[in-house]
């Protein structure tokens, strides 16, 4: 007995259907979005479908811009002053901690700019509107631990930050995600510096 042909028709799945259907809207929507491009091009990088609060945003990037400063010069200080046994391998830490967070104040002050903001330089409030606190601490290991403590503050500080900002600023959202990734690293470094610490 012959074997049935087997039918060379493949039912096409629904959900090709619906992609077809979103296309064709993404198409048709590419349309608008030139249309809109072209009507507020004084906005430069922000568009009609940024959809967060930019002034809470810009005011939250100042802050981080302040908590950064703060930081450089916090580390600037510990890595001239820093003196005893360990100082050499714990100066260099320090000084590329500082280069570090200088970058990170140099990424925040250029996405300000981009929403439209101004970064806020102003030495008489960054102390103030800094989330770490500006800690000279005493000897060596005293300066270890006050990095740590101002770290696991911009950890959780940009914590927030990123947690409110959400997926209504993606730009912002993964600028503030490297930067805490790099935090993570130093608050890292420190406690491992702290752990293994033989002198003074």
């Amino acid at each position: 007995m012959p074997a049935k042909p087997v039918s060379k028709t493949v039912a096409r799945p629904a959900s090709t259907q619906s992609s077809a259907g979103k296309l064709s809207a993404f198409v048709t929507d590419l349309a608008t979005i030139r249309a809109r491009a072209r009507k507020h091009i004084e906005d430069g990088a922000i568009t009609d479908s940024y959809r967060a609060d930019r002034e809470a945003v810009i005011k939250l990037l100042n802050e981080a811009l302040a908590t950064e400063i703060v930081c450089v010069l916090r580390y600037k200080r510990h890595y001239f002053m820093a003196s005893g046994l360990m100082a050499d391998a714990i100066k260099a830490e320090f000084l590329e901690h500082a280069n570090e967070e200088q970058a990170h104040a140099d990424r925040i002050a250029e996405r300000i700019v981009q929403l439209g903001g101004a970064p806020d330089f102003n030495p008489d409030v960054l102390s103030k509107r800094a989330h770490a606190e500006y800690v000279e601490g005493t000897d060596l290991r005293d300066m270890v631990k006050e990095d740590l403590v101002a770290e696991r503050i911009a950890i959780d500080s940009y914590r927030q930050i990123i947690d409110y900002i959400g997926d209504q600023d993606t730009t912002t959202k993964r600028l503030m995600e490297d930067i805490l990734a790099q935090e993570e690293e130093h608050a890292d470094e420190l406690a491992d510096l702290l752990n293994g610490w033989t002198g003074g």
